[in-house]
């Protein structure tokens, strides 16, 4: 059977007369029973109950109906489908991001995204910049929030920066009123850090944020007493709460209130640098709308990292 034939079957189960079906379907009378009768032939059943007086759906027709009613309409939903997809409108994205992102940058960049793009499933994982970067080159997603580190990234990925942010000390407030964090000027020094245990982020999953932190503290003082490691930014203020230790963490961070917590701004306070990367021959039009989103949020020299073509799809 095609298509044709079923679109046949459906005018003359609406109207429940030959000649009235083949008027609306502009065609002439004999080429539409024909086309009936072979496609009964194809199914080895009657459609249509047929005598001179009238034409009447058997039992197979009418519980048939609904059924080819159902199929054409998906096929004619197609062809809306894909412009929908060619376009961007619809469709699937996947976005990784550190964590460290959720208190940032990716809220924004969700919201605005989504508000815009409603109809594109966006597919949000939480990954940490050593498993983003073969996510993307894997295709397993099609863009990540990472901290980039010193390595350059691979050839096939392009990079854009989002952000730049101090970090700050993320402190047991019980070491505040005790005196056992000393701060001068209200802010604390690395010298006085190196001396205090620190909770620190693992290097294998983001060296560039470790080497950022070990530079500023351990520097001072190569038998500073790292006293845990976590991944998890929600897990490192929590051991801060604890009284375990202090962390250094984005000022970003300060959004995440957690009783027994105080952010003390450092002296000297190092930079971070968070931004996106994706595949450079990912032609995914919704790919293209989130990038034109975190272009206006990022630095005005970000677009020097973008390739030519990448750039006149942001315009």
């Amino acid at each position: 059977m095609d298509v044709r034939q079923l679109r046949h079957f459906v005018a003359v189960a609406d109207t429940l007369h030959f000649g009235k079906a083949a008027e609306r379907l502009c065609m002439t009378q004999p080429p539409l029973s024909q086309s009936i009768l072979a496609l009964e032939r194809e199914l080895g059943a009657s459609l249509f109950a047929r005598t001179k007086r009238r034409v009447a759906l058997t039992t197979l027709g009418a519980h048939w109906l609904p059924e080819v009613e159902a199929a054409l309409a998906r096929l004619d939903a197609l062809k809306g489908l894909a412009q929908s997809l060619r376009d961007g409108r619809s469709g699937r994205l996947a976005l990784s991001f550190v964590s460290i992102a959720d208190y940032n940058v990716l809220p924004e960049l969700v919201r605005e995204f989504s508000a815009r793009w409603p109809l594109v499933d966006l597919d949000l994982q939480e990954a940490t910049s050593d498993t983003s970067i073969p996510a993307l080159l894997d295709g397993k997603v099609n863009v990540g929030i990472i901290i980039p580190s010193a390595t350059p990234l691979p050839a096939a990925l392009d990079y854009m920066p989002l952000l730049t942010e101090p970090l700050v000390a993320a402190v047991p407030a019980t070491w505040l009123s005790d005196n056992r964090v000393e701060l001068t000027g209200g802010k604390l020094a690395a010298q006085s850090a190196c001396h205090l245990p620190l909770i620190l982020f693992p290097r294998q999953l983001a060296p560039a944020f470790h080497d950022l932190i070990t530079r500023y503290v351990l520097r001072q003082d190569p038998g500073s007493q790292v006293v845990q490691q976590a991944i998890q930014m929600q897990t490192i203020i929590s051991l801060v709460s604890a009284g375990v230790g202090i962390a250094l963490v984005p000022a970003s961070l300060r959004n995440m209130a957690r009783s027994g917590v105080r952010y003390v701004d450092l002296q000297d306070a190092p930079m971070l640098e968070t931004g996106i990367a994706w595949r450079r021959d990912d032609e995914s039009p919704a790919l293209r709308h989130l990038l034109t989103i975190a272009r206006k949020t990022a630095p005005p020299d970000a677009l020097d990292s973008l390739t030519p073509s990448q750039d006149a799809d942001q315009a």
